[in-house]
């Protein structure tokens, strides 16, 4: 009987590592994506500043 327990309990453990998995993935994708906007908008200063300069 104690062992319906770890049957119940190893049931879930598929369940819990693709969530894990889907939050993991989810992180890198907003932190990438946040990386990608901050150096965007550094380049675009930087053509700013650059173009301002010249005028």
């Amino acid at each position: 009987m104690d062992s319906g327990f770890w049957y119940e309990a190893g049931s879930l453990l598929p369940s819990i590592g693709v969530g894990l998995l889907f939050w993991f993935v989810m992180r890198a994708i907003l932190r990438s994506d946040r990386r990608e906007r901050d150096a965007q908008r550094q380049a675009d200063q930087d053509y700013r500043e650059l173009h301002d300069s010249d005028e």
